[in-house]
């Protein structure tokens, strides 16, 4: 949608299933990516250097899938990388700068691909869960969106996730303002800064959530008050719909995505020849209408409008 509107926008796997790369690419597409050991075009390929231990961050080149919009591959090997991240933050509290050169590599690998094609934004796709992939990832972003469903799972992710952050920054805090960390490479400010949550999958009745859901929608805003921002109030008494720090709450659009994966285009553009037809049309529209409203809201909410 940000291509769309015609923001430049650079969209970063980063998640070793590479889901978001299978998003663009056919099988035969991925393959040949992957099988030349991703020719400089994938997020492994950039680390690798500093994975086998011969150098620091690879140049790559992004890939293109249309207009507007550039990717920074995804790659399964890229799991490989956890133990070396693990290893390197224990050791960046002393300085280290081969440790540091690990820590930020994703921060500077985006930087450098960003600046290369002029991108205006830059979205980070990440793995569920709490691992050094996802720190290392995390540290890298300005902002955090966090994409939740009306179950108790979401609910005890973001028990877990917010104190998590905190954390992670503070310590990358103590770490930037240790003398050893004066090096002669780009590191990432302690930025993670929480604009939101979006909620999706819940299924509607009359454009409202099913009662199976209710319970779970409204009892997020007051448990994101708490465990993200550390509200120490954090009650929340109105509708899940009206809470401030929720950025949309997308319908369940469960017959559109098959259509959408099969031709590899977002939901919001199908057409009949995809089979989008009768009922789903208006599904598209009303597909469309959402995303367009969550991308303007990411925009205001990261300073990139008013």
């Amino acid at each position: 949608m940000l291509a769309e509107m015609g923001i430049k926008t650079l969209a970063v796997d980063l998640d070793p299933q590479a889901n978001l790369t299978s998003a663009f690419l056919d099988e035969t597409a991925l393959e040949k990516l992957w099988a030349s050991g991703g020719k400089d075009r994938t997020i492994l390929s950039a680390v690798d250097p500093i994975l086998e231990g011969i150098g620091d961050i690879a140049s790559i080149t992004p890939l293109e899938p249309r207009d507007n919009l550039f990717l920074i591959g995804g790659d399964l090997g890229l799991s490989r990388f956890e133990d070396k991240l693990s290893e390197s933050w224990s050791n960046g509290f002393s300085g280290d700068p081969a440790a540091l050169r690990a820590t930020s590599a994703f921060h500077r690998i985006i930087r450098d691909v960003g600046c290369s094609v002029s991108a205006e934004i830059v979205l980070m796709d990440v793995g569920p869960n709490l691992g050094a992939i996802n720190r290392a990832s995390l540290l890298a972003a300005d902002h955090l969106l966090i994409p939740l469903a009306a179950d108790l799972y979401s609910l005890q992710g973001l028990r877990n996730l917010g104190p998590t952050i905190r954390k992670w920054k503070a310590s990358w805090t103590r770490i930037l303002d240790l003398e050893g960390a004066n090096v002669s490479f780009s590191l990432p400010p302690a930025g993670m800064d929480p604009i939101g949550y979006v909620v999706l999958q819940h299924a509607v009745r009359l454009d409202r959530p099913v009662k199976a859901y209710k319970k779970w929608l409204d009892r997020i805003p007051s448990e994101y008050r708490k465990s993200v921002l550390g509200d120490e109030v954090p009650v929340w008494t109105g509708p899940n719909y009206s809470d401030p720090n929720c950025i949309a709450s997308l319908r369940n659009y469960r017959s559109l995505m098959p259509l959408a994966q099969d031709a590899r285009k977002p939901m919001f553009e199908l057409r009949p020849a995809d089979g989008a037809i009768g009922s789903h049309a208006q599904y598209v529209e009303t597909c469309y209408q959402e995303f367009a409203a969550l991308t303007k809201q990411i925009l205001k909410r990261t300073g990139l409008t008013s």
